[in-house]
């Protein structure tokens, strides 16, 4: 059998989405008075600032354009849900601001679309086969069919985060987590192949009008890429948006998971390519942060080209989850202003949930409930200072650096919500960032 997937240019609005979905029959398997359900990427949000999220977040453009598509199909029954990523998880008023912000109250009152927090919404428990059991939102498995609209972009757990991945955003915080596994065997590869295996029928649209290198978030290299990509088969299309990002799906695991469980090559030998070819499209999208480890200690290469000494922060790895690498990146922006030229005194951080102290060092720092519940009484660790919360509180965080010598300016942890500011100017002003792309008029 051979899935279509259908690869182009964006150049217009609806038509290059329409072009899209008959090129490869998208909307072949949708049934009549279907409820659709859309599943845009709203990665993170904040209030704070009004800066489009170019690369991080799915356009109005694409979610509007097949809303209208939907409609043309005689659908009236459509619902936008997410699950999106703030800083407080029990914040309900922030992701209500990114839907208004979007425009989706303006689709509410153009077409009658809802717009749901999975948060605010039940979760059924979905057993996934081989021991993967996560809570989905009700909504999306009761849906007659759905439409799934991610961001073309690499991911620097997962090396990509296509259309598989991006439905981890209908899962509850508990299952979130659960996904990030410290299990070698069955980490967050082997969790996220499954996601999309008891889905209802589904058209996955690639959304690469800007694409994100470096990703999920705001502090990836963001283009202005113009690329869309979409197929009725979700594995298809995320092989072929990996080959678009510059990756061969055997060199992204959880595609090689999902391609072994449904059977199917990695090759693309059972895929045919419709419009454009993915050669004239490809772009390599780096999605890898590469540190040093040396004897003066480990740290990103940046920081380590900086100088810094005596500071022992290893990589992340496959088990820190979402809440906990949101505050990653802002611990290590701060230690790199700290720096004064002197050493720091063999100080540790430790991160998610698999890592274990190093002998010799004078001072661990446990970032997180679960880094702290794995070595709280581990006797390698001369001195333990531990932050504990879920997700760790930004106060917390800034005493224990305080605690370990390490004076970081509290102000950077003070104002989280104004970084998108921070990694987003560099874009404003330049014609090919427009952020009428996130609105809905």
């Amino acid at each position: 059998m051979k899935h279509t997937v259908a690869v182009g240019k964006y150049e217009k609005p609806l038509e290059s989405v329409r072009s899209i979905v008959d090129a490869c029959n998208g909307l072949a398997n949708l049934p009549q008075n279907a409820r659709v359900y859309i599943k845009p990427n709203i990665v993170f949000w904040t209030r704070a600032v009004d800066f489009p999220k170019w690369g991080v977040i799915t356009t109005s453009r694409t979610i509007e354009d097949m809303v209208c598509i939907l409609k043309d199909y005689g659908v009236n029954s459509i619902t936008i849900g997410e699950g999106t990523v703030v800083s407080n998880p029990r914040d309900r008023e922030t992701p209500q601001h990114a839907f208004e912000s979007l425009g989706y109250k303006t689709l509410k009152k153009k077409y009658g679309v809802e717009y749901i927090n999975v948060f605010d919404r039940p979760f059924v428990e979905t057993d996934l086969g081989d021991d993967v059991v996560l809570n989905f939102n009700q909504d999306l498995l009761e849906s007659d069919f759905v439409v799934d609209i991610p961001v073309l972009k690499s991911h620097n757990q997962t090396v990509v985060s296509l259309g598989i991945k991006n439905l981890k955003g209908c899962i509850d915080i508990i299952s979130r987590r659960r996904c990030h596994s410290k299990n070698p065997e069955k980490d967050l590869n082997f969790w996220v192949a499954r996601l999309a295996d008891k889905m209802p029928p589904m058209f996955t649209l690639l959304d690469g009008i800007y694409t994100n290198e470096r990703g999920p978030a705001i502090d990836g290299r963001i283009r202005r890429s113009n690329i869309l990509a979409g197929s009725s088969d979700i594995l298809s299309a995320d092989m072929v948006g990996a080959k678009l990002l510059g990756r061969e799906p055997a060199d992204v695991p959880h595609l090689v998971h999902a391609a072994k469980n449904h059977s199917r090559p990695l090759d693309l030998s059972d895929i045919t390519v419709v419009g454009e070819s993915i050669e004239s499209l490809a772009s390599y999208h780096e999605y890898d942060f590469h540190y040093q480890d040396d004897e003066n200690g480990c740290l990103p290469v940046p920081l380590a080209k900086q100088g810094i000494q005596g500071i022992y922060y290893r990589k992340y790895d496959l088990s820190m989850c979402t809440y906990c690498s949101g505050i990653n990146g802002v611990v290590l922006s701060a230690i790199r202003y700290a720096w004064k030229g002197e050493p720091w005194d063999k100080v540790e951080v430790l991160t998610g949930k698999a890592m274990k102290p190093t002998p010799g060092m004078k001072k661990t720092i446990l970032l997180g409930k679960c880094m702290y519940k794995a070595n709280k009484n581990h006797p390698d660790i001369n001195e333990m200072i531990a932050v504990k919360g879920c997700p760790p509180n930004p106060e917390n965080v800034v005493k224990a650096l305080h605690k370990a010598g390490i004076d970081v300016d509290p102000g950077l942890f003070q104002n989280l919500d104004q970084m998108p500011a921070f990694f987003m100017e560099k874009y404003q002003g330049k014609p090919e960032f427009d952020a009428r792309f996130f609105t809905v008029e």
